[in-house]
């Protein structure tokens, strides 16, 4: 049996590729190009790096399996980069990484395993799978401080069948004693942080290079309107930022709400920033769905999944009621629905239902309440 395994140069991979080797498969080591600076060299910074493509290269010389670097710049640059500034400039805050699992890794990269005669694709994902009744199965990690399935929800059962994460049944801890043992120069090298293509820099500076037109001067307004300042484009800013508004008003101050289109940036306190619940669209099921589901909604990377009372809409999207109110839930990015450690869902945040609707005229995005009709939630409603 042969495997396509996904290199990126990091202890992840790296140990991902070595626990597949140890199981007896025929690897194939791969490394994707995505992104590369104006003159197509490889980024020097943030990840997916000239130094990530060779750390990678020495990991497959370790293991003794080959290694290739695949040219995926066109796939990347039309499926993930253009979308994130697109969802930028129309006010949103995207996961460019929701999409790049989706569409890259395990969109183009499938097709290429298939072109290589590989049966499954071998990453260094932080998540588990298990076989169901009707399917693959997406659980969240052994190590739940390091668990990825929020990224990999979107990927599909298809893809889901074909996917092996060996590093999601271990710790990070012992990730890095394997790759020690193994003698891999990677065993300590640090976690990237950093999206790929931004190359060390923030969203705002990217759209200012890539999408100026999106960059428009505006106010930032308080939630009754009042202008508290002016910014040079509200494209990049995202709900619940606090640092580098150049606003001081005496205390502190968040994004609550962006409004591209009047170029209006809503600041508030930190109390505005709490929701009740969202709609969400474009959704996609691993697991059956028949009705509602009392169960926890993750609507950032970072953040702890909220329990909540999760409800089919008509239009194959969501509406979501959370328990207690959450904070900084953000149009454009992802919310995965888990019951326990398993991936039910996810889709994309549409709009939020919170105490800051009260500033009517300005908040564009954020809804007044969620309504029950005939003993089922219907939607939500438009401030």
């Amino acid at each position: 049996m042969k495997a396509l395994v996904a290199m990126s140069g990091g202890v992840d991979s790296s140990v991902a590729a070595a626990m597949a080797l140890d199981e007896g498969w025929d690897l194939v080591g791969i490394t994707l190009k995505q992104w590369v600076g104006d003159d197509g060299s490889l980024p020097i910074t943030g990840c997916c790096t000239l130094a990530d493509a060779e750390d990678a290269r020495r990991a497959a010389a370790t293991l003794g399996i080959p290694h290739y670097v695949l040219d995926f710049t066109e796939e990347f640059a039309e499926r993930v980069v253009d979308p994130f500034l697109d969802a930028y400039a129309g006010g949103l805050t995207p996961n460019p990484c929701v999409a790049c699992n989706r569409d890259v890794r395990f969109g183009a990269l499938v097709d290429r395993a298939d072109a290589l005669g590989c049966d499954v694709v071998v990453t260094g994902h932080h998540a588990r799978v298990r076989d169901g009744d009707s399917g693959p199965r997406l659980l969240r990690a052994t190590d739940r401080s390091k668990d990825q399935s929020y990224v990999l929800h979107a990927i599909g059962s298809d893809a889901l069948r074909r996917a092996r994460f060996p590093v999601g049944e271990i710790t990070k801890g012992e990730v890095r004693r394997r790759a020690a043992d193994l003698g891999m120069r990677v065993a300590d090298k640090p976690d990237s942080q950093d999206l790929c293509f931004l190359g060390g820099s923030g969203p705002r500076d990217f759209l200012k290079t890539h999408a100026p037109d999106a960059m428009r001067p505006g106010n930032f307004v308080d939630v009754d309107g009042a202008v508290l300042g002016s910014h040079d484009g509200a494209a990049g800013f995202t709900i619940g930022q606090r640092r580098g508004l150049g606003v001081a008003v005496g205390e502190p101050r968040y994004v609550v709400s962006v409004d591209t289109g009047e170029s209006t940036v809503v600041l508030g306190r930190r109390e505005d920033l709490l929701a009740s619940g969202c709609t969400v669209t474009g959704v996609g099921l691993i697991a059956p769905m028949e009705g509602p589901i009392e169960g926890s909604v993750q609507v950032r990377y970072r953040s702890e999944a909220a329990p909540a009372l999760v409800t089919p809409a008509g239009d194959g999207g969501w509406v979501v009621e959370f328990t207690d109110p959450v904070e900084a839930v953000t149009p454009g990015q992802a919310a995965v629905l888990y019951r326990g450690d398993e991936v039910i869902g996810g889709g994309t945040i549409d709009r939020v239902a919170g105490s800051i609707s009260r500033a009517t005229g300005t908040i564009s995005r954020v809804a007044g309440s969620i309504s029950r009709v005939a003993g089922s939630i219907s939607r939500v409603d438009g401030a």
